[in-house]
């Protein structure tokens, strides 16, 4: 079976495709870079909306196929914003009508994590979720995602993007942030480390960055701290978990996971610690994509969840353990 999956819940418009047997087909996407400040999430929602039909064009162009080869839509419903989640969710809706065939509307963060178990091969890990709106340790257990710790403010992603504006980096700044740091001398620089049970928060963390910023410090220093304090409290939540959960897996997700630095620091305390195998999602996948969405639509389809058209709502707040989700 072809699934089509349309994701859009921030920056990034994402349009796949792939099969019930994991085979991709296609993996389309456009990024809505703001002029200043953050996302503005209605000029991200008219980005979706600008590129939406190309996309969709040169999608279906890389996979060689036609519409008509599509048996099933999953569309990103939540969590995100509301903005851009409408918009991809009125297309995956007119796409499901106009081709007379299901939608399956997806929890954006299981397709992350459903997409890193297809590409790992891992079967039941202990899953690091972090990207620009989400800092998530998570496993399964008795038909949901349960969270073990959580950021109780912004999430790492999005403390990094903020750090490399203030730092007058170009978008995205966690790349040019980890690139910084490996050419630092290595002078740490004492910063707040804020691990509160088993959950973490970064907006001290960041202010306190951004005002010795101002204070002329060397900025590749200071960013080789910052990654070494907010990796080091991640990775503590982390440890803390595996030992809990005794699980044999480690899987690191979402957009944070290209980081070889994070990597490196879990790769630690998994393998070398507790004799865990320890794994990240390749840097193309790593990012929001169409792909995660298509596949885990494929896993809801094949257990019966579908969606009627007219209660296919968005769900801008639908969080990780409030999704009931079978798999397989």
């Amino acid at each position: 079976m072809l699934c089509i999956g349309l994701e859009g819940t921030a920056h990034t418009l994402g349009i796949g495709i792939i099969d019930s047997d994991g085979k991709t087909y296609a993996n389309v996407r456009s990024e809505y870079v703001p002029k200043s400040g953050g996302i503005h999430p209605r000029e991200a929602a008219q980005h979706h909306v600008d590129v939406l039909a190309a996309k969709l064009l040169e999608t279906l162009e890389k996979s060689d196929l036609t519409l008509k080869d599509i048996e099933l839509i999953a569309f990103s419903r939540g969590p995100g914003l509301g903005p851009c989640l409408r918009i991809t969710a009125t297309a995956a809706r007119t796409l499901a009508l106009l081709l007379d065939i299901p939608l399956v509307g997806v929890n954006h963060c299981v397709a992350h994590i459903e997409l890193g178990r297809l590409i790992t091969g891992f079967k039941d890990p202990l899953v690091v979720y972090v990207s620009g709106g989400n800092t998530i340790v998570s496993a399964y257990e008795a038909g949901r995602y349960r969270v073990f710790g959580e950021t109780l403010d912004i999430a790492l992603g999005n403390m990094l993007d903020t750090f490399a504006r203030a730092a007058g980096l170009t978008h995205p700044g966690g790349p040019k942030i980890e690139k910084l740091a490996k050419n630092s001398a290595r002078n740490f620089i004492s910063l707040p480390y804020s691990v509160k049970g088993m959950d973490l928060t970064f907006s001290g963390l960041l202010t306190a960055a951004v005002n010795i910023l101002k204070e002329g410090v060397q900025l590749e220093d200071l960013c080789f701290s910052l990654q070494e304090v907010s990796f080091a409290m991640l990775t503590e939540v982390t440890e803390r978990a595996l030992a809990h959960t005794e699980k044999s897996e480690v899987l690191l997700t979402g957009g944070v996971a290209a980081n070889k630095r994070l990597q490196e620091m879990l790769h630690i305390i998994s393998e070398e610690e507790h004799d865990a195998k320890f794994l990240a999602i390749s840097p193309d996948l790593a990012g929001d994509n169409g792909v995660m969405i298509a596949w885990t639509g494929l896993i809801q389809f094949m257990q019966g969840d579908i969606l009627d058209v007219k209660n296919s709502q968005i769900l801008p707040k639908w969080g990780l353990s409030a999704f009931e989700f079978t798999r397989t």
